[in-house]
């Protein structure tokens, strides 16, 4: 599986160079185009979900531990931590965003049928593995509801409400909008409550805080280091991104708003890495410096957790039943929900019984990855090859989504 991994890491990587190299200064327009912030804002919230909130705190004392793991000893934790979710790795949204806006109506590989097959599993199999994530961690997240270890039925009460939640804004693409703006803003007051809380609680400064935000430049002065696995965590990690990749590709890609290929890259490595880089210095400050988290906040950090869970099943939900022609204006309103509904639900028990792995589905999504560029050699080379704009049909009407909706 490293093996495999490898492959596709550098695979992606080669992708992306040759796309910039080749469509550099290409206007980029979707089908449904909004406003740059609100593009960047359905990307961050569809692309993440609750483990950004709180898996950091878990991991910031592994990453310090060299004696048990060696491998991270060229860089600080929260270096470390930020190579696990920021900046490089976000360039595989970029490549298939950019891929399904500009290539796959030229291509159409997605819709030869075994493909289609695959791209509809992958997609409600990392769905419902969000909902695990959730699921399992929740002990964690709430201590006072349990023992911090047992899985109790409160938590599957909330992780089915969430699912429902997802289910039900996912039949209108008008919640999108309002769900990942909402979460966005909620983040950042998140942030500013947790910074303000990190002074009341200390002795620090804003230079301290300045200071822990810096020791991410190790993350950018070993850059190399984060290209390939360091170990087995960081190849679990780099399936899990392989596998959001392929969807958030397809669920962006109708949303792109008017950016030149370059502009596209940098919209979506930065935005969402310098919103990521804030949060885990805030949480490595709350870490290093021995602070406790109220239960107020930690009840605000589950809450927005959540509620990003909520936003990327929306999306992918959305995705997949599109995909497959089972909306909810073409099943009922009723089906669509209960078909759903009981999907997830399914599934999510499949993956607490170890039945389904998030490696198989990235391992998946890297043969989707090359054998579509095997497909375009074949077939598609020359097509390809003279895409200079966005297709003809794409223009740039921001208010496209809320007439056709």
């Amino acid at each position: 599986m490293t093996l495999w991994l490898s492959i596709g890491l550098l695979f992606t990587f080669t992708a992306i160079i040759f796309v910039l190299c080749k469509w550099w200064n290409t206007l980029c327009i979707g089908v449904t185009p909004l406003p740059v912030l609100t593009f960047v804002a359905i990307l961050f919230t569809s692309g993440l979900d609750v483990g950004l909130i709180m898996f950091p705190l878990t991991e910031f004392a592994g990453y310090a531990d060299l004696a048990a793991s060696p491998e991270y000893n060229f860089a600080n934790p929260l270096a470390i931590e930020f190579g696990f979710w920021g900046f490089l790795i976000w360039g595989f949204y970029f490549l298939t965003c950019f891929y399904f806006c500009m290539i796959e109506p030229r291509v159409k590989f997605f819709e030869i049928p075994a493909v289609k097959f695959v791209n509809n599993a992958v997609i409600i199999g990392t769905c419902a593995f969000t909902a695990f994530l959730l699921l399992v961690n929740l002990p964690w997240y709430l201590p006072d509801l349990g023992d911090g270890e047992a899985v109790l039925p409160v938590f599957y009460m909330i992780v089915i409400a969430a699912i429902a939640a997802a289910v039900y804004s996912s039949s209108k693409i008008k919640y999108v909008r309002i769900l990942s703006v909402g979460s966005s803003v909620l983040f950042m007051l998140l942030i500013a409550t947790m910074w303000t809380d990190a002074f009341l609680l200390g002795d620090g400064t804003v230079g301290d805080f300045f200071g822990t935000a810096g020791m991410i430049g190790e993350y950018f002065t070993n850059l190399h280091e984060f290209m390939l696995p360091l170990n087995d965590y960081h190849a679990f990690y780099l399936f899990w991104w392989f596998s959001w990749s392929v969807m958030i590709g397809q669920f962006t890609a109708r949303f792109v708003s008017g950016l030149r290929t370059w502009q596209l890259m940098l919209a979506m490595l930065i935005f969402p890495s310098v919103a990521i880089g804030t949060w885990f210095s805030v949480l490595y400050y709350y870490h290093a410096e021995e602070l406790v988290i109220s239960t107020a906040v930690n009840l605000a950090m589950i809450s927005v957790g959540i509620l990003m869970v909520v936003n990327s099943l929306d999306s992918l939900i959305r995705l997949y039943s599109e995909n497959l022609n089972l909306t909810a204006e073409r099943a009922g309103k009723g089906k669509y929900f209960v078909g759903n509904f009981l999907l997830m639900c399914g599934l999510t028990v499949l993956f607490m019984l170890d039945f389904l792995q998030i490696e198989w589905v990235g391992a998946l999504v890297i043969a989707l990855y090359l054998g579509c560029f095997v497909y375009i050699l074949k077939n598609k080379r020359r097509e390809v090859m003279a895409i200079n704009s966005s297709p003809p049909e794409n223009q740039l009407d921001f208010g496209k989504l809320k007439r056709s909706h």
